[in-house]
């Protein structure tokens, strides 16, 4: 017997209540979860002004809340690291409007995520088709030029293509817990070589005069997030000249609301604090997420970022060590090229199907990178 669900639109999270969300999204990461989502359009990092105005899509079934996935029309495509520019300017260059349109995704988060988040039970099959219909009946209507799926699992990305949202491939760096016990036994693993590099980056900051600390949960303070903040935003202005695409209300809403889901790595020398890495986690897979420093320091970067990272994975027996996005120089340090998927549809059928012969090309290229990657990875195995 056909199911028929029922589709709504939310203009804000506020519209459905937490314990709502919450109980859909049980299952998912720590950035789906109704307090992320929450401190992002609360603090005003996402909202009409910067460029991200929600659309959250609730699912029905016989009245009853099946399933969620976060949705936004942008004006814009930054902060969302599946880069299509190109695609937009090819469009201005034909007299069309590529902004507004529609995304599924979380904001400044590069991280592969469930996105559609089905109660259990839920004919997902059923389901799909007719999401996606509504979604382009409500991209007609609202005159957006497309629908796009930003880090999607593998399995849904495969659903998507089916029905016209095209599979778009990408590579990002993974590191993966091998029953270790020890940080040791980690690097045990890795060639001799690597393993001597490892240890004189390592070396080289302790050398420095520079102290690491973890602290998550009840040792996590205001005064360590207010730090943190300060370095999210030096480095920011450093690199690109602008601060961060968060503001700090953002990350304090989040101390508040996700603490036992935050850890921080701190770095001082002298007794005074000079960097900071922020990661979330969950029981399964650590997100690192945000860093900075208030002075240049060789290699503190891999310290905070990488290293102390692979070491509290080991220690709390977490299976996956998601980095963040690009930076082949991850590989030399253990972290494994995987795929990650976006998935794409066009309201005019030209350019729709131009791009997807420009994927088709893309994708050949995309695998010979992950291929040249993985022969690179340092493990003995791949040596030997």
């Amino acid at each position: 017997m056909r199911q028929i669900f029922d589709f709504k639109f939310l203009s804000g999270i506020e519209q459905i209540d937490s314990e709502s969300w919450n109980a859909i999204a049980e299952q998912s990461d720590p950035f789906h979860q109704y307090a992320f989502i929450e401190a992002l359009e609360l603090s005003k990092s996402v909202e009409a002004k910067t460029g991200w105005h929600p659309q959250h899509l609730t699912i029905y079934h016989n009245d009853t809340l099946v399933g969620i996935l976060p949705l936004y029309t942008k004006n814009h495509s930054y902060g969302e690291y599946v880069f299509d520019f190109a695609w937009a300017n090819t469009y201005r260059e034909y007299g069309l409007n590529y902004y507004p349109k529609l995304i599924s995704a979380i904001p400044f988060t590069p991280v592969p995520g469930s996105r559609l988040m089905l109660k259990t039970g839920t004919d997902k099959s059923q389901m799909l088709p007719q999401l996606c219909k509504a979604i382009q009946t409500y991209i007609s209507q609202n005159r957006l030029s497309s629908m796009h799926w930003l880090f999607v699992p593998e399995d849904l990305s495969a659903a998507l293509n089916v029905h016209q949202h095209m599979m778009r491939r990408a590579v990002q760096f993974q590191w993966f817990n091998r029953d270790y016990q020890h940080y040791d036994d980690f690097c045990a693993a890795l060639t001799s070589r690597r393993r001597k590099s490892i240890r004189n980056e390592r070396r080289k900051v302790r050398d420095q005069g520079v102290k690491l600390e973890r602290v998550s949960a009840n040792n996590l303070t205001p005064e360590h997030i207010d730090f943190f903040y300060q370095c999210y935003q030096q480095t920011y202005l450093k690199r690109s000249g602008h601060q961060g695409y968060l503001n700090q209300d953002f990350f304090t809403r989040l101390y508040h609301s996700m603490r036992d889901n935050i850890m921080l790595v701190l770095a001082t020398r002298d007794d005074q604090l000079i960097a900071s890495a922020l990661y979330l986690y969950d029981d399964k897979q650590l997100y690192g997420r945000y860093w900075g420093a208030m002075e240049d320091i060789n290699n503190l970067h891999y310290e905070c970022c990488y290293y102390q990272g692979i070491e509290f994975c080991i220690e709390q027996n977490i299976a996956t060590f998601n980095p963040g996005t690009q930076g082949e120089h991850k590989i030399l340090r253990g972290f494994e090229p995987i795929f990650c998927y976006s998935n794409h549809w066009l309201a005019e059928p030209a350019f729709h199907d131009g791009v997807r012969r420009f994927l088709k090309q893309e994708d050949a290229g995309i695998q010979s990178y992950k291929q040249n990657a993985t022969e690179l990875l340092p493990f003995k195995a791949t040596e030997e």
